[in-house]
């Protein structure tokens, strides 16, 4: 007698756990069938993102500028002027962008989801962009990884840099007129990682972030380092009147960045500090 009444409420905790399993599997079935399935980016960070943390086959189309990876489902979509009648030819249930305007509400009154990721400022601020977009779309754990993956290898690639090379001057072009980025804008930030003096700090008198330099003030800073992310060629830099001295120039320090590797603050940050990791090693 003892064992059955022993036996009873083991037989109804049993059925209570079958129970609760049992109407606990709808939900989470309900909950995956909540996560977008047809995407559309409009942003080429965020659509490198997208495709970096596993969610690309719930991409339906991306932007004309989002040209990384190839297999990104690129269409006539602008980021820039967003259309949203042509957005929503595609029926999405999710709208990726990067600045925000009139168009927003449009989208949201027609029922569909807008989330915006805006320039990061931050690594730190990247990574979260990875890990919203990865809860956004079911993806959470791969863009963990991703991240986590992301900060060991630029801590790598820092590393890899003699501490002799750390204190290097720096000249970072955005573009042929001498625009620069200086050590608090977001890609001025990787640059600090390595320990480098970025010559547009002093010059950014208007806290812009990106002031505009002279050829005059680059060449008295002499940078020993210098970061073409503009379709400039080390040997057209060489050609300018008075460059061939420049510290950068004279030792071979000069690398020509892929645009847009450079300016995108996607997962390819870390392909960004490797270019730049190699030119400060070389002898």
């Amino acid at each position: 007698m003892f064992r059955r009444t022993l036996a009873f409420p083991a037989i109804v905790s049993i059925a209570l756990v079958a129970v609760s399993l049992s109407a606990a599997a709808p939900t989470r079935r309900q909950r995956a069938d909540d996560y977008p399935q047809r995407i559309v980016s409009l942003s080429p960070t965020a659509t490198e993102d997208l495709f970096a943390i596993g969610a690309g086959r719930q991409v339906v189309a991306v932007d004309q500028d989002s040209d990384y990876p190839k297999r990104a489902p690129r269409t006539q979509l602008s980021g820039l002027e967003p259309n949203v009648e042509a957005i929503a030819t595609y029926q999405p249930d999710l709208v990726v962008i990067s600045n925000g305007g009139p168009f927003v509400s449009q989208l949201e009154q027609l029922g569909i989801r807008v989330v915006a990721e805006p320039a990061a400022k931050t690594i730190l601020g990247d990574y979260q962009q990875l890990k919203q977009l990865g809860r956004i779309t079911g993806h959470l754990s791969q863009a963990k990884a991703l991240t986590r993956s992301m900060a060991r290898r630029l801590r790598a690639v820092v590393r890899s840099v003699p501490r002799s090379r750390r204190h290097l001057r720096i000249y970072d072009e955005l573009d042929p007129t001498y625009y620069s980025a200086t050590s608090h804008t977001f890609i001025g930030r990787i640059l600090a990682l390595f320990g480098f003096r970025n010559i547009a700090d002093a010059a950014d008198k208007e806290h812009t972030g990106y002031p505009q330099l002279s050829a005059e003030y680059i060449l008295a800073s002499n940078p020993q380092l210098i970061v073409l992310s503009d379709g400039q060629s080390p040997a057209r830099v060489a050609k300018r009147p008075g460059w061939r001295t420049v510290a950068a120039v004279e030792d071979h320090r000069v690398v020509d960045v892929n645009e847009d590797i450079a300016s995108r603050w996607g997962p390819r940050i870390v392909d960004f500090a490797r270019a730049i990791a190699a030119i400060a090693r070389r002898d």
